[in-house]
């Protein structure tokens, strides 16, 4: 009687095409790490040195920023059958440079002077979906030119540069923080029905990586209270988080994954910024009563 082969069976193409599936499945959180890395990293290092050399560089880098955001949110509204007035809500985006050389006043009638000219200039055209069309526009100069131009006012401030360093490091923080244990550790998904793996462990690591971040940047860098970083980084965390799910229901409403294509391992510009945008008011209002 002939024994059996020890040699195990040959796999089917079925278990060869599932094992290559495998093989090219994403990481659990969703992203290409090693190319995330390295664009955060190119981000943070362009951006620090706008900040240590020249003032206004940073300006204009936020500008920039503004105008690939407007044209993602843009370009992501019309997948929605919503057409905004195109021509007013690029020109918006002049309200980041007017913020830091004229102030705050000038910003406020530079946005009220940015959805008149979003009403007048709908109302030329036909009157169907022309609500619609134009609350899209006035969200899009809301949500990116005129909060990105709160981070012209925190810089105009003499020590501008230390708060506007404390803003990003406490927000990158949070995002690092709850990425690294919503990975180790989430279980327990905050809202399944908008980001799947956003976890209340990842927020938990998102509030004390933020808090303790916050802390040591208000004492070391505008020499503040510690307690008063606490409390900046611990409301950066919370407002990052409610940041990255109002965007991940945007997305989810219109039907897409991302904004855009445009950073590797991250997706859109706005992908990024979604938490920066949130965050910036409340981090100029708090370091602005508190330190």
């Amino acid at each position: 009687m002939t024994e059996p082969s020890a040699t195990a069976p040959a796999p089917d193409a079925g278990t060869r095409r599932a094992t290559r599936a495998a093989a090219r499945r994403p990481p659990r959180a969703g992203r290409n790490l090693p190319a995330a890395i390295a664009v955060g990293v190119g981000l943070v290092l362009v951006i620090l040195a706008s900040l240590v050399f020249w003032k206004p560089a940073f300006v204009y880098l936020v500008t920039a920023a503004a105008v690939v955001g407007v044209w993602e949110l843009d370009q992501a509204l019309r997948t929605g059958r919503v057409d905004p007035p195109r021509v007013p809500v690029f020109a918006s985006v002049g309200l980041v440079p007017l913020a830091y050389y004229q102030g705050a006043d000038a910003l406020a009638v530079g946005f009220a002077t940015a959805t008149a000219l979003i009403l007048v200039w709908r109302s030329i055209g036909f009157p169907r979906d022309a609500v619609r069309d134009v609350a899209g526009g006035v969200y899009i100069v809301a949500y990116v030119p005129l909060l990105a131009a709160i981070a012209s006012l925190m810089l105009a401030q003499p020590d501008g540069v230390g708060r506007i360093i404390t803003f990003i490091l406490v927000t990158v923080a949070s995002d690092t923080g709850g990425y690294a244990v919503g990975v180790l550790r989430g279980r327990t998904p905050m809202s399944p029905s908008l980001s799947p793996k956003k976890s209340w462990e990842g927020f938990a690591g998102s509030v004390a990586t933020s808090a303790v971040v916050g802390a040591v940047c208000v004492s070391w860098l505008l020499g503040g209270a510690w307690w008063a970083g606490l409390v900046v980084g611990t409301c950066a965390a919370a407002f990052a988080t409610v940041g990255d799910l109002a965007e991940s229901a945007i997305k989810r409403d219109l039907g897409i994954k991302d904004m855009s294509s445009i950073l590797p391992g991250h997706g859109g510009v706005m992908d990024r910024l979604d938490s920066l945008v949130v965050t910036v008011p409340v981090c100029w209002a708090l370091l602005h009563l508190l330190v």
